[in-house]
């Protein structure tokens, strides 16, 4: 799904991350942050809950080591056998949107949604800045095959 990595930051300093697991509110930050409303609307998803059951041992596995420092080294030690326990700090958190199907599976490109006098882009993360020129020609694209 994503796995952990490691990002060098411009002041010196390194990041370890992410690993990814439900935020139990839209903009859940903190792993106390819930809001049940969401929550409900997340796992009334099908998609969601055949994903779920696709891929039981992984889900189970992020979850572990977002609550456990100990899996988290180990799995940064998969990468950097040097690194320790005592080498890491809890950071900050983010949410990142990720478009799934009915059936279960990760939308692994941008959709383009059409609808009355708008034009939707869907499942753009953080990558899209790098093809941000190409999206705005298909954007373009599109809006002039209407006109």
């Amino acid at each position: 799904f994503l796995g952990v990595h490691f990002t060098r930051l411009i002041h010196g300093g390194i990041e370890a991350g992410p690993n990814a697991v439900l935020a139990l509110a839209r903009e859940g930050y903190r792993k106390t942050d819930i809001n049940l409303r969401d929550l409900c609307d997340a796992l009334s998803f099908s998609g969601l809950r055949r994903f779920m059951a696709q891929h039981k041992r992984m889900c189970w596995e992020e979850l572990c080591r977002s609550f456990s420092k100990r899996l988290f080294c180990e799995s940064l030690q998969r990468l950097v056998p040097e690194i320790r326990g005592e080498d890491l700090e809890t950071g900050g958190a983010g949410v990142r949107a990720q478009a799934m199907s009915p059936d279960g599976q990760l939308v692994q490109d941008f959709c383009f949604v059409r609808r009355r006098r708008a034009l939707h882009v869907l499942n753009a993360p953080s990558p899209a800045a790098t093809a941000s020129l190409a999206i705005g020609e298909e954007i373009a694209r599109q809006i002039m095959a209407e006109v």
